[in-house]
C-alpha cells in the first residue's frame, strides 16, 4: 500500500500542511518517493503518524513528541527512554483529565441551576 501525502493526512485527520510541518520538525523521518518524486507514505508511515496525532491530542509539547521520534530512531537500546518519557506524560494526561472532571462538574452544577430557575419560572 501507497498513499500520497493528501491520502495519508485524511486517513490520520491532518491537513497537508501540518503533515509537511511534522516532517520538517524531525517528527516523521523522510518517506519514499515516487518516480515523479512526490511523498508516498506506506502503512508503516501512517501507523507513526496515527501514534503522533494521538500525542498532540493529548497535550505532548512537540519537544517531547520530537524527543520521542529521535529515541525511536535509535533502536530498542533506548526502550527504556522511550517508556519513562510516555510514562511521564501519561501522568500529565491523568493530571489534565481529573482537572476535566472538576469543570465539567461545574458545568453541570451551572446547568442542574439554570434548568431549576427554568421551571420555577414557568
Amino acid at each position: 500500500m501507497s498513499l500520497t501525502v493528501g491520502e495519508a493526512a485524511e486517513r490520520v485527520g491532518l491537513t497537508t500542511y501540518t503533515l509537511r510541518w511534522y516532517e520538517q520538525e524531525g517528527l516523521v523521518a523522510p518517506v519514499g518517493r515516487d518516480s515523479a518524486g512526490r511523498r508516498r507514505y506506506t502503512e508503516s508511515d501512517v501507523n507513526w503518524l496515527f501514534l503522533l496525532t494521538r500525542l498532540r491530542r493529548t497535550g505532548m509539547p512537540v519537544r517531547d513528541m520530537r524527543r520521542y521520534a529521535e529515541l525511536a530512531r535509535q533502536g530498542d537500546r533506548t526502550l527504556g527512554a522511550r517508556r519513562a518519557l510516555f510514562e511521564a506524560h501519561r501522568g500529565r494526561v491523568l493530571a489534565r483529565m481529573a482537572e476535566l472532571a472538576e469543570d465539567l462538574k461545574v458545568l453541570d452544577y451551572k446547568i442542574d441551576a439554570y434548568r431549576r430557575a427554568e421551571e420555577e419560572l414557568s
